[in-house]
């Protein structure tokens, strides 16, 4: 198992428990104690648990979204062969809005050498950008979320306002035929409304994974989506069922 494997594991049991030891952890990865040890302050670090003496409890509620820096870890080639689909959609001279997360910051460094604007709705989008030599990049205003970096509030969504754009590149926490697409935080889910409602197509990027999953906060239901991007490992009713709303599936 690798450590952002194990590092997922120990998340998802502390959380689940409250609290546990070093030991348990231990068994239940098949790892060495010293390595749990290192692997909870690395986890600590990133405010995912608390460590006391022997062990650790969770500083997540149920339904909390894990770190960033946890989750741009998982992943990442699914991520990046999704960034390099979306990377393909889009024409030179698109205008394209950029949201915030992990498998939007793997977009925003697809789109490095391209001759697009763009307006990253994230400062990690925006410094991943910032020195890209042919691209325009506009910078909207904004509260940025600790951690994420998600920029919110009414500067934000004021300056989604302010622009049309060709193309909306839309994350999000989930996305089913039920509930359409979905995100954990009020406020991001406003800020993806926003984008949504000021480009004419709308590409959305989900891990298979985030095919079977619901969120705290509505966003839009399926018809606003053209396009949804996933990995190979999404399931065929899932898939099919986006298909059958219309939506352009493809599965990378």
């Amino acid at each position: 198992m690798g450590s952002t494997d194990r590092w997922r594991q120990i998340t998802d049991a502390v959380r689940e428990a409250g609290r546990m030891g070093v030991a348990e952890l231990a068994e239940l990865t098949d790892a060495s104690e010293m390595t749990i040890r290192r692997d909870l302050e690395v986890l600590a670090g990133q405010g995912v648990l608390e460590r006391y003496r022997g062990g650790a409890r969770s500083l997540l509620l149920y339904g909390d979204e894990p770190p960033f820096a946890l989750r741009a870890r998982e992943g990442l080639e699914s991520k990046q062969r999704i960034a390099a689909e979306v990377a393909a959609l889009l024409a030179d001279g698109e205008s394209v809005v950029l949201d915030s997360g992990t498998t939007c910051l793997e977009v925003a460094h697809a789109l490095e050498h391209r001759r697009l604007t763009v307006m990253p709705l994230s400062l990690h989008g925006v410094n991943a950008l910032a020195g890209a030599p042919q691209l325009t990049l506009l910078v909207p205003g904004g509260r940025p979320r600790p951690g994420e970096l998600a920029l919110t509030g009414p500067l934000t969504t004021a300056s989604l306002a302010a622009v049309r754009f060709d193309t909306a590149v839309i994350g999000c926490c989930g996305l089913n035929p039920a509930d359409g697409l979905t995100a954990y935080d009020l406020d991001d889910a406003a800020v993806k409304r926003a984008a949504i409602a000021s480009a004419r197509r709308v590409i959305a990027v989900a891990e298979s994974a985030k095919l079977s999953r619901t969120a705290l906060a509505f966003v839009a239901p399926l018809s606003a989506l053209h396009v949804v991007v996933t990995d190979e490992a999404a399931p065929d009713d899932a898939t099919g069922a986006l298909a059958a709303a219309g939506v352009t599936v493809r599965k990378v």
